[in-house]
């Protein structure tokens, strides 16, 4: 059975804080780079920049995309992913802040595999995560610096996060039992 637990209003408001939230971190957007992990975390990414720029009306912070996929350490494990170009929107990330944005954060070997995606582009000054979901269940000592909810969830469940520019519609279910 599927359960909604993130209406479009409750996205808009988790990304407009995450949003305030980088702006407080970075003390401003200088410097500040966002990098959205295929496929969500890229529209949510852009979403972030683009309300970083409703927020201050002067700041221009590039948003782009990151592939991960060659990087993984579970590809012989998972579905077969097919590689997203990386979107590089600035000439290089050395001593820039990098805000990697994810939809769910799960185990931890998507930003383990982002990490080093990032070292072979260069040297920021910081790396910060924001991620919409934090479910919990960490397989690598990684957590998130800018979460939109944290929602607890079983193994056996399995959580959707839905976006207009992927999906029609806004929207964050979780489906599946207990373990």
């Amino acid at each position: 059975m599927a359960r909604a637990v993130l209406s479009q209003a409750d996205i808009s408001r988790a990304l407009t804080r995450i949003s305030h939230e980088i702006l407080e971190s970075n003390k401003g957007s200088s410097d500040l780079v966002i990098l959205g992990i295929p496929t969500r975390g890229v529209a949510l990414a852009r979403r972030i920049a683009a309300n970083i720029a409703r927020i201050e009306p002067e700041a221009s912070v590039p948003a782009g995309a990151l592939d991960v996929t060659m990087y993984r350490d579970d590809l012989s494990h998972t579905r077969t992913r097919t590689p997203s170009p990386t979107e590089l929107p600035v000439d290089g990330i050395d001593g820039r802040t990098v805000v990697l944005v994810d939809d769910v954060l799960y185990s931890g070997r998507t930003i383990r595999a982002a990490l080093d995606a990032l070292s072979d582009l260069g040297r920021p000054r910081a790396v910060r995560l924001a991620v919409l979901v934090d479910r919990g269940h960490r397989e690598f000592p990684i957590r998130a610096d800018f979460v939109g909810k944290n929602l607890p969830s079983s193994k056996a469940e399995r959580i959707f996060v839905r976006l207009d520019e992927t999906d029609g519609e806004d929207a964050v279910v979780i489906e599946g039992g207990e373990d």
